[in-house]
């Protein structure tokens, strides 16, 4: 059984930091494609960042030069380091692996919260 959770949300003062984790199961986590996704109330859900097994990786402009994605696959955990938040970044954070091209799975989602 294939799951994803998320850990490491919480509030935060702009311009702090947060470092979101995820941990696979049921997965042979370092071949997966891995990514990061948010939905802030009253908007659709979007890619933050993305790495693949190689270790490349990819951002949303937004993100650019402030997050940094990273994964660890002795561990089966895959991160997420959030500095210079910005109230703009409150959303609700997801974990999500896409596994033989087709199945996708989510975790159960994080909350960020940035006050100004």
């Amino acid at each position: 059984q294939v799951q994803v959770v998320e850990s490491g949300g919480g509030l935060v003062q702009a311009g702090g930091s947060l470092r979101l984790s995820c941990v696979g199961s049921g997965i042979t986590f370092s071949i997966q494609p891995m990514g990061w996704y948010r939905q802030a109330p009253g908007k659709q859900r979007e890619l933050v960042a993305r790495i693949n097994s190689g270790g490349s990786t990819n951002y949303a402009d937004s993100v650019k030069g402030r997050f940094t994605i990273s994964r660890d696959n002795a561990k089966n955990t895959m991160y997420l380091q959030m500095n210079s938040l910005k109230p703009e970044d409150t959303a609700v954070y997801y974990c999500n692996t896409v596994v033989n091209i087709r199945y996708d799975y989510w975790g159960q989602g994080t909350q960020v919260t940035v006050s100004s």
